[in-house]
């Protein structure tokens, strides 16, 4: 499997590292020289600096999309014109514009797509959607996500301020940059009817960007949910907690594990009067030992190299992709004009 890796930043250095674990040598790079990590791991492989040219002269059989936000449709619509197999980063652009033409080259050339939303490999959160598919906590009521980072410890490495996070011409801002959560709740709950959101920069962080979200949503199903997303919480904190019928459900990224709370028979009785009984207990379900962070992206990437050799079929299409891009311009509607905005 030839692959063509656009962007040699922190993610593009992950997935490329990955490839190579899992034994795949013939890589091509395409590069802009803006990344500010050393180069000693890349030496050897084919340097390519214009993204066109390099799919006409290598014929790749995957493309890799990691480079900003910004200019990722820039990379991803000639790859998909030219048939190739995308492993697409999120968010799949810095905004909605475009993306009818990347559908369009998809549908012309059959080319599969890969959204890079690594917490669909995370353990915790394939437990938890297993959980929630087998009626384990009943019927959804609510969901709760809490997300908060600080930015200048994400890469101890570079200027915060150079990084595309900060940047608005790079695509970035905590909603777009934290939208995990907005594709992996509805993963979880299902589809989203409508959204508010407030965002602010309220730091004191040089960015040029909000850096601070709370965001309501209506799911389809009539359940409610909220997200807090920051760029200032110091120690880090990524959560989520999710409210059913017959028990609750929550995880958490410090020690990864999914805990399930199943109500008893008893205390969901109609009371008679003397009062509803407690009951129920909690069940915990830790990480695999051993696991450690890199894991969900190397079976991101095994997931994807078998996608490329139509084995499987994609993890998450591009229409879950285009859905969070509306789910962030509806929350930024919501912001610019104080109503709540529909995504039906």
């Amino acid at each position: 499997m030839k692959t063509l890796i656009a962007g040699l930043g922190s993610i593009g250095r992950r997935h490329f590292r990955n490839l190579v674990a899992l034994g795949e040598k013939d890589i091509v790079l395409y590069r802009t020289h803006k990344a500010t990590l050393p180069d000693d791991e890349l030496a050897g492989y084919p340097v390519e600096t214009d993204f066109v040219e390099a799919l006409k002269k290598h014929k790749p059989d995957a493309v890799i999309v990691g480079n900003p936000t910004s200019a990722h449709l820039d990379v991803a619509i000639p790859a998909a014109e030219s048939g190739c197999a995308i492993l697409l980063e999120k968010p799949i652009s810095h905004s909605v514009d475009r993306l009818d033409e990347l559908q369009a080259a998809i549908q012309k050339s059959g080319a599969k797509v890969m959204v890079a939303f690594q917490f669909r490999f995370h353990p915790g959160l394939i437990r938890a959607r297993q959980l929630i598919s087998s009626g384990e906590i009943g019927r959804i009521i609510s969901a709760h996500v809490h997300f908060g980072e600080y930015l200048p410890a994400w890469h101890p490495w570079e200027d915060y301020r150079l990084g595309y996070a900060a940047r608005a011409d790079l695509g970035g801002g905590v909603v777009l940059t934290q939208c995990h959560s907005l594709d992996y709740l509805p993963w979880l709950v299902g589809k989203v009817e409508s959204a508010w959101g407030l965002t602010a920069k309220l730091s004191d962080l040089e960015v040029d960007v909000e850096d601070t979200a709370e965001i309501g949503l209506r799911f389809v199903s009539g359940a409610l949910g909220n997200l807090h997303l920051d760029f200032n919480q110091q120690p880090p904190a990524h959560r989520f907690e999710i409210i059913g019928t017959k028990g609750s459900l929550k995880w958490d990224l410090s020690d990864g594990a999914t805990r399930i709370y199943r109500a008893s028979p008893e205390s969901l009785a109609t009371s008679t009067g003397m009062g509803i009984k407690a009951g129920g207990e909690w069940e915990t379900f830790p990480l695999p030992a051993e696991w450690e962070r890199n894991v969900m992206f190397l079976d991101q990437m095994k997931y994807f190299v078998s996608m490329v050799r139509g084995e499987v079929e994609t993890s998450c299409p591009l229409e879950d992709g285009v859905a969070v891009m509306k789910l962030i311009a509806a929350v930024h509607e919501s912001q610019r004009t104080g109503q709540l905005v529909s995504l039906r």
